[in-house]
């Protein structure tokens, strides 16, 4: 871990949850999991909301695990982040390895199905940002190639002795413009094939049966999608699923002027790929719930409907990360820290 902090806030989660099912004569081993669609939400934010006090409540008041207030509507999924050597600031850190590990075991302990999304570098990964680790920071390209492996191979390792062996792996987070800049950039294709392709052969050499996703945002955007990946295959880039981002509230439209756009290229990028597709994150404004319900049930239907069941599913961005503590207008959490009704779209 990064810092004593961390490693205490850590200890004490484990202990409040082995004491708890201590307590009880409730077992928790999960139900078999089943190759059905993939409902869900990335929580990264979770275990520093627990850190700093937050509580999570049902619809009668009650106090629940943030995890099985998921459950209960539908999401059988969850998506984690993984930084090089994150700091432990509120919002921009956490998300270690170690971290990973604790909150894929939990995660995995209710009955979820674990995605490990990583960004490649010591912080937040977008389509403006690709900033490559401190720690890597004045390696050359060669070594650079090997520090993708080694770190993608030593994460899943360690997650695989802990017990849990994810379904799917992200190599980069929303990588238009590539990762890992300027090396990674998709202004030497070349080179972002390789950094690809490091973190696809350490996922197979983990287990082949790991599906391994590469992942851009705005995914109402045809014409992007198809330039990225007419170069990934020009490049010869190894993967398994194209994930696609879709937040109407980015582009500043209203869903409904965006879902056949986002349906199209769905079925596009399975059609002129071979691929299977997925919907990794998607987010509606919370005080917006019944917009937001309304394009989450949507985006369901859109992905479900790709032919011979090569839409995989869909992943919520953080709808606990209510906006009193995350300050992110995105979630689907009430400021009373109850889930909003949007989120009953998973249910259905």
């Amino acid at each position: 871990m990064k810092n004593s902090k961390t490693i205490l806030s850590l200890l004490l989660l484990f202990l409040f949850f082995t004491s708890s099912n201590s307590q009880t004569n409730v077992d928790h081993t999960p139900t078999p999991i089943v190759a059905t669609f993939a409902k869900g939400a990335d929580i990264g934010w979770l275990p520093q909301m627990e850190a700093t006090g937050y509580k999570f409540y049902d619809t009668d008041g009650i106090e629940k695990d943030c995890l099985q207030l998921l459950k209960d509507r539908g999401m059988n999924t969850i998506r984690l982040r993984v930084w090089v050597n994150p700091n432990d600031d509120k919002a921009s850190g956490y998300c270690s390895k170690e971290e990973t590990v604790f909150m894929a075991l939990r995660a995995q302990k209710t009955g979820m199905r674990i995605m490990i999304n990583f960004h490649y570098s010591d912080s937040w990964a977008d389509p403006a940002k690709q900033f490559k680790p401190k720690a890597w920071e004045n390696h050359t390209f060669q070594e650079l190639m090997t520090d993708v492996y080694d770190h993608t191979f030593d994460v899943l390792s360690a997650l695989k002795s802990a017990g849990v062996t994810p379904e799917w792996v992200q190599v980069g987070n929303e990588i238009p413009g590539g990762m890992m800049w300027p090396e990674g950039s998709t202004k030497n294709w070349n080179q972002l094939a390789q950094l690809l392709n490091k973190g696809y052969e350490a996922t197979k050499a983990i287990d082949p049966k790991i599906k391994v996703i590469v992942h851009l945002d705005e995914g109402n955007n045809n014409e992007k999608f198809r330039l990225f990946f007419d170069n990934a295959k020009a490049k010869n880039v190894k993967y398994d699923v194209i994930g696609l981002s879709y937040y109407p509230f980015w582009i500043k439209k209203d869903y409904t002027e965006t879902i056949a756009d986002l349906a199209y290229n769905l079925n596009d990028m399975v059609d002129r790929y071979n691929k299977e597709v997925m919907v990794v994150e998607v987010g509606g404004e919370y005080d917006k719930a019944q917009n937001t319900y309304e394009m989450l049930a949507a985006t369901i239907k859109a992905v479900e409907a790709v032919p011979n069941n090569k839409g995989l599913g869909v992943i919520y961005w953080e709808p606990q990360g209510e906006k009193s503590w995350s300050g992110y207008s995105l979630s689907a959490w009430q400021s009373d820290g109850k889930p909003s009704m949007a989120l009953d779209a998973f249910k259905d």
